[in-house]
């Protein structure tokens, strides 16, 4: 008699039958949106059967440096992560709030469509994984719930896989958000084998995970599987690029509020919002309004925005943070220090984008430990 799954269990998945898993996700009525291989990066795109995926590619990743090349082998997801976060898919970049259109003296509002996209997230890293619970944190925690992404949320479906081949800007092992999968949220979480014959071991999360697995020709997890999965992300921890030490990072930033060090960053700082755009975290929006030229139609968008522009912290007589040096203080502070008092967590998962697409690859971690190191100094000063 077939054994009967459930939540929790481990199986083996052939490499030959990832593209049932796909189709049994597509039965279920997903979309399913992963990684592929397009302008040079690893970016998210649509995905209609292994093929879509990049099997044999590898990026070279440090900071202001990103290349795509051949791997030796045919692995599935044998790379680190690209500069798209599924944030796009999940709190899209641009989203129409509402269109009004004149009819002879006066506006009447359109109907705006509310339908909620069911897509399946089939590739996020468990560094994208902690970052989306951050953002379930910011626009679903409070009292003031942002009903788009809360819909979008809920009508997805999440495939999780480990990372075994992590890149030189990584530091997710030292804040406890990867290579392997960490915390809630997930369906299935998938960690690719490739020693021996090339496999998934698949674990279930959930009921939509477990209805997904059904119908994919599977066998039980052997000891002789969990271990060879055990030793891959073994080996990825001990190759991260990076480390970030988060204990005590806020006391740390908060000294460092007048530290000189702020304008040696901000002299190589482009204030480009680089860093702000590929960061899953990220959740600064702008509400802009557009009228057309004979003033028949008007509408109103949200877009995403960055703490980096000088119109961000604008009021009436000019901008808040006018300089480099203030902007880029507000950042980093707020993702590894207010954030915390605001959500309970770190804005940052380690995932090492803001130092890969920084353009003159200002490293959050070495600034980071420069402030601790100037504090300390400072401290030992003072006895």
């Amino acid at each position: 008699m077939a054994k009967t799954l459930k939540i929790g269990d481990r199986v083996v998945v052939d490499r030959e039958r990832l593209n049932d898993l796909l189709s049994s996700i597509r039965a279920m009525g997903y979309e399913i949106h992963g990684p592929t291989v397009g302008d040079g990066a690893i970016i998210l795109g649509r995905i209609d059967s292994d093929a879509d995926l990049p099997i044999g590619w590898r990026d070279r990743q440090d900071a202001g440096t990103y290349r795509l090349e051949r791997r030796e082998d045919e692995a599935v997801f044998g790379y680190a992560v690209g500069p798209h976060s599924w944030k796009r898919l999940l709190f899209p970049p641009h989203r129409t709030l509402w269109q009004a259109e004149r009819e002879g003296a006066r506006f009447h509002l359109l109907p705006m469509r509310e339908d909620t996209p069911r897509c399946a997230l089939f590739g996020v890293r468990p560094c994208e994984m902690a970052a989306i619970r951050v953002q379930d944190r910011v626009l679903m925690g409070g009292p003031y719930r942002d009903p788009d992404y809360a819909r979008r949320r809920e009508a997805c479906l999440i495939v999780v896989v480990d990372c075994h081949e992590p890149g030189g800007a990584c530091f997710c092992a030292s804040l406890g958000t990867g290579p392997t999968e960490a915390g809630e949220g997930w369906d299935l979480a998938l960690t690719e084998v490739l020693q021996g014959h090339h496999r998934f071991v698949v674990r279930i999360g959930s009921v939509r995970g477990l209805e997904a697995v059904r119908e994919v020709p599977w066998r039980d997890a052997t000891p002789a599987d969990l271990d060879a999965a055990a030793k891959q992300t073994e080996r990825a921890v001990r190759r991260m690029g990076r480390k970030m030490d988060p204990v005590g990072a806020k006391e740390v930033l908060y000294d460092s509020a007048s530290d000189p060090h702020w304008e040696e960053i901000a002299q190589r700082c482009l204030v480009c919002g680089n860093c702000t755009m590929v960061c899953p975290t990220c959740f600064c929006v702008n509400v802009r309004d557009a009228t057309s030229l004979d003033g028949s139609r008007a509408e109103r968008e949200r877009v995403w925005d960055s703490c980096f522009s000088l119109e961000y912290s604008y009021i009436h007589g000019g901008s808040v943070r006018f300089s480099p040096y203030a902007r880029y203080r507000h950042w980093m502070t707020h993702k590894l220090a207010s954030w915390q008092d605001q959500f309970g967590s770190l804005g940052c998962v380690g995932c090492g984008r803001c130092i890969v697409w920084c353009p003159v690859g200002i490293d959050i971690t070495e600034e980071m430990e420069t402030f601790r190191a100037n504090v300390g100094r400072k401290k030992e000063a003072a006895r």
